[in-house]
C-alpha cells in the first residue's frame, strides 16, 4: 500500500536520500525517442538548470545526479539546521525566488502591517521555512516545472511522470558513496557512454571537469564537495563524506571498467585500496553497482540502522533489508 511521503523520510535517522523519477506514457524526458521520432536531448539541460536553481533556494544539498532518457536520479542531503538558522526575512526572500507570495507578506516585508497582520505573515513564513527543508517540496518544485515545460513543448496535457518520486534513505557514509557511484555510473550501464567522465549530465562529469578547470557555458548546480579524509572533522557538514574527490573518481572509473562487457569482472588495486579503507568488500561493491533486478530497497545501510529507520517510519519491516546492507 502506498504510504504518505512523511512516513518514508526520517531526518532524525539520516539527512541523505536517493530520489528517482520516471516518465509515463512512453514519454521521453531527454534524448531520442524512437517511438515518436522526436529529439528531446535539450531537455537534459532543463533538469540541470532547475537543480541549480533549487539548491540555491532550498536548504537541501545536491550530492550526485544523472539525467537519463526517461528518468533521472538525484542524491540529496537535507540541511534542516541551515533553514532553522535563517531569519524570517531570509526565509521569505528564499521562498519568493520561486513563488510570488501573498500580498500580506509583501506588505510585511515593507513594514506596512499592523500587529495582527504581522503575526499572520510570520505564521506563513514559518510554513515556508518548513518547506525549504522538505524533500517533497524540493521534488515537487523540480517535477512540476519540468512537466509543465515538457507538456507545453509537446502541445498536450496530462500526467508527465508515472507517479510520485521514489526515495531511498542512505543510512551511513558507505551507503552514500555507494549510491553516488551507482548514480554516476548509470550512463555506462545503459551503454550511453564508454567511461564515467564521458557521461554527459552527471555529477561525476561535472566534478571531473572542475578538477581540470574546464569552463562551462551552461548553468550547473552546486555540488556538495568532497575533501581529504585526513583533514575533515566528523561533525563537519560542509562535505558529503570523509573521502577525497580523487579517490572517488578512481573508484568510479575502476567500477565503470568492470561494468563493461569487454572487461574482466575484477576491480583494480587502486580502487580496491579505497574500498578496503572504507571497509567495503570489493565483490559486494561490484554486485551493488550492477543493474537492479529487484525493487529498490527503501533504506540502505547497516542492518541495525535499517531496523532503526523502519521503527522511526512506523514499519516493522523493510523489504530487501538483508540484501541492501552489503555495503554497510
Amino acid at each position: 500500500m502506498t504510504r504518505a511521503r512523511y512516513q518514508q523520510v526520517s531526518l532524525e535517522e539520516t539527512p541523505y536520500y536517493h530520489c528517482i523519477c520516471r516518465c509515463v506514457r512512453r514519454a521521453f524526458l531527454c534524448g531520442w525517442d524512437h517511438y515518436s521520432g522526436q529529439d528531446y536531448e535539450h531537455r537534459r539541460q532543463w533538469v540541470v538548470e532547475r537543480l541549480a536553481t533549487l539548491v540555491e533556494v532550498f536548504a537541501i544539498d545536491l550530492c550526485a545526479y544523472a539525467v537519463m532518457s526517461n528518468h533521472y536520479h538525484v542524491v540529496l542531503r537535507v540541511d534542516q539546521g541551515r533553514a532553522q538558522g535563517w531569519s524570517c526575512r531570509e526565509v521569505a526572500a528564499q521562498w519568493m525566488r520561486l513563488f510570488s507570495g501573498p500580498p500580506l507578506v509583501k506588505r510585511w516585508l515593507r513594514d506596512e502591517t499592523c500587529e495582527a497582520e504581522t503575526l499572520k505573515a510570520l505564521e506563513i513564513v514559518e510554513q515556508w521555512r518548513c518547506r525549504l527543508y522538505d524533500l517533497g517540496w524540493f521534488m515537487r518544485c523540480l517535477n512540476e516545472h519540468l512537466a509543465r515545460r515538457a507538456n507545453e513543448e509537446d502541445g498536450c496535457k496530462g500526467r508527465f511522470w508515472e507517479g510520485r518520486y521514489k526515495s531511498q534513505a542512505l543510512l551511513d557514509e558507505k551507503a552514500v558513496v555507494g549510491c553516488m557511484a551507482y548514480v554516476d555510473l548509470n550512463p555506462v550501464r545503459a551503454g550511453m557512454a564508454a567511461t564515467p567522465e564521458a557521461s554527459d549530465f552527471t555529477s561525476l562529469q561535472q566534478r571531473s571537469r572542475a578538477v581540470l578547470n574546464l569552463p562551462s557555458t551552461d548553468k550547473l548546480p552546486a555540488l556538495l564537495p568532497m575533501v581529504d579524509a585526513e583533514h575533515i572533522q566528523t561533525d563537519d557538514d560542509a562535505t558529503v563524506c570523509p573521502m577525497r574527490l580523487m579517490d572517488y573518481l578512481v573508484l568510479v572509473d575502476a567500477t565503470g571498467r568492470v561494468m563493461r562487457e569487454d572487461k574482466r569482472g575484477a576491480i583494480d588495486s587502486a580502487a580496491a585500496n579505497i574500498l578496503e579503507r572504507m571497509g567495503i568488500d570489493a565483490r559486494a561493491w561490484v554486485t551493488h553497482m550492477g543493474p537492479r533486478k529487484r525493487r529498490t530497497p527503501l533504506a540502505v545501510g547497516p542492518i541495525v540502522k535499517v531496523k532503526a529507520f523502519a521503527e522511526a517510519t512506523g514499519r516493522r519491516w523493510i523489504a530487501g533489508q538483508y540484501s541492501s546492507w552489503a555495503l554497510g
